[in-house]
Formats: structure tokens, C-alpha cells, sequence
């Protein structure tokens, strides 16, 4: 009988983070449509940020990965997911595939720290933030680098300058948000 009532806790707990993944997903997809555009780059200024920190933080390293990993499914799949609507495989391709897939892997630095060192203090929270928004700039820098043929201080000056400050004030957020609910 207690191995059954364990069964069930971790089941529905399970079932509790797989809806919570699928909604992070969706707000994903709905910041992806709060844009920005920047002048003179291709990568618009999205809340799809935002709620990669969040999921990171808050559903920690496997489920807020894989809500991650269904957004950027829906979107290779022709859901209009991605900024500005757009969608498909081509998209990963493009000038800002690199932040898409960067998505993953800072999603996932900021959730296994998280699961690591727990999400109640904001300066720890900003800490993970900041190492998973660097795995970000990283893989959106080299892609924007590839596709755009630029060099490096050219893909920084628009792939990354102009975004610090809403990035700043998005993890702030994030890291408050987080410090406060935690599916850990």
C-alpha cells in the first residue's frame, strides 16, 4: 500500500511538471510574438527570453529542457511559433537559429543549477541566469557569425550589445519570479 501512495505522488508530480513544461512552451510562443524590432540587425528584441529563464529556473534542468525542446518542435513543424510568426526548419538554419538552439542548452545550465543550489535566494538565481544567457549569446553569436558572414565584433555589435539591457531587466525579473515559485 505505501509503495502504491508513493507511485502515485511521483506520478502526479510528474504529470504536474509535464502540464507546467506545456505552458512554458506556449508562453514561449507568445513572447516570441512581443518583438521589438532593432535596427540594423535581424534578431528583434522578444519576451521569448523571459520564459526560457523561468522554465530553466522553475521547472529545473529536465522539464524546463524539454518544454524548450516542444517549442522549438512546434515551431520546425510550421507552427507560427517563432518571432514575429514565423516558423520551420529553416528557421534554425537562419541568422537567429543559433539563439533557438542556445535556448536549449541555457535552459538547461540554468535548471541543473537550480536543481543544484535551489531557486530561493535571487543572487543565486541571477548566477545560473547569467551562465545560462551567456550559453544564449554563445550559440546565437557563432550562428549569426556563420549565416551573416561577420566577424566576431561584428556579430557581438548586433547580435548582443543592443539586447544587454533588456536582458538585464528580463533575468532581474526572472530571478525574482523564480525565487518566489519553484516546482523543484
Amino acid at each position: 500500500m505505501v509503495g502504491e501512495n508513493r507511485f502515485h505522488t511521483t506520478n502526479s508530480g510528474n504529470i504536474r511538471k509535464m502540464v507546467f513544461a506545456s505552458l512554458f512552451a506556449a508562453m514561449m510562443a507568445v513572447g516570441a510574438y512581443i518583438e521589438i524590432p532593432v535596427p540594423a540587425s535581424p534578431v528583434p528584441i522578444t519576451l521569448q527570453t523571459l520564459f526560457v529563464l523561468l522554465a530553466g529556473a522553475i521547472l529545473g534542468a529536465r522539464w524546463g529542457t524539454l518544454s524548450v525542446i516542444v517549442y522549438l518542435l512546434l515551431g520546425i513543424a510550421g507552427l507560427p511559433v517563432f518571432s514575429g510568426g514565423s516558423s520551420g526548419l529553416g528557421m534554425i538554419f537562419g541568422p537567429t537559429g543559433g539563439f533557438l538552439i542556445g535556448f536549449v542548452f541555457g535552459t538547461f545550465i540554468i535548471g541543473y543549477l537550480s536543481d543544484r543550489f535551489g531557486t530561493k535566494k535571487i543572487s543565486v538565481n541571477i548566477v545560473s541566469m547569467v551562465a545560462g544567457l551567456f550559453i544564449i549569446y554563445v550559440f546565437g553569436i557563432l550562428q549569426l557569425m556563420n549565416v551573416a558572414d561577420l566577424s566576431l565584433n561584428q556579430a557581438i555589435v548586433l547580435g548582443m550589445i543592443p539586447y544587454v539591457p533588456g536582458a538585464i531587466i528580463k533575468l532581474i525579473a526572472a530571478a525574482v519570479i523564480s525565487s518566489r515559485y519553484s516546482l523543484n
